[in-house]
């Protein structure tokens, strides 16, 4: 579920599943395939355990986990990226360390609690209110686990799009998306992450929006 924003939005009711089946039916990828740099940073931190992978996508992330040791729930709406993931995983040889599921996360969360939540670049041109699926998220968060959210921050440079475009929440607006009972909860990161990247022949430098938390 994973997902840039696009110049035009696709109706308000437009099936989500099918959306992003075809949207990952265009190509035989649509992602990277590397790790997304801020997870990479946290995770190296931590000593390996469960983790669950909100829009795993193509399973960048999930594999790059999984390499060091940890056990990884990956989630995605579309079943089209969850297959790929698995015969990347086999490719890799981490197969036996991530398990997949499919789930439409605003009507059927995973079940279950996790030492790390990793929720990255969660938006999507369809209605994805944080509201109401960072709360969820935080819910299944172990006691002394965390909750990682990274979001794009400001559309990429070379988009055209409105870099003040209200869909790009600021660090503190995600945070107070999630709910968190402030009493339980410490927040250990809140701020921007910047980095370069490059798109069809364009170079320049993206922000994201991370917030981590820590649950006590």
């Amino acid at each position: 579920m994973t997902g840039h924003h696009h110049q035009q939005d696709p109706p308000a009711d437009t099936d989500p599943t099918r959306f992003w089946d075809e949207r990952y039916g265009q190509s035989d990828r649509i992602w990277s395939g590397q790790v997304n740099p801020v997870l990479a940073e946290v995770a190296a931190e931590l000593p390996p355990g469960t983790v669950l992978d909100l829009g795993c996508g193509e399973g960048g992330d999930a594999i790059w986990l999984a390499a060091r040791g940890w056990r990884v729930t990956a989630v995605d709406i579309s079943t089209v990226a969850l297959e790929r993931l698995a015969v990347e995983a086999a490719r890799a040889g981490v197969a036996d360390r991530i398990t997949t599921a499919r789930h439409d996360v605003l009507h059927d969360f995973p079940a279950g609690r996790f030492d790390l939540v990793s929720a990255q670049f969660f938006q999507s041109p369809l209605i994805l209110p944080r509201e109401r699926v960072l709360p969820r998220a935080a819910g299944a968060v172990a006691p002394g686990g965390r909750l990682l959210v990274v979001e794009h921050g400001a559309p990429p440079p070379w988009s055209g799009l409105d870099p003040d475009d209200p869909r790009f929440a600021s660090p503190e607006e995600i945070l107070a998306a999630m709910a968190l009972d402030r009493a339980g909860w410490e927040t250990e990161r809140l701020g921007e992450f910047r980095r370069i990247a490059t798109h069809d022949g364009h170079t320049g430098e993206l922000v994201d929006h991370v917030v981590l938390a820590r649950r006590r």
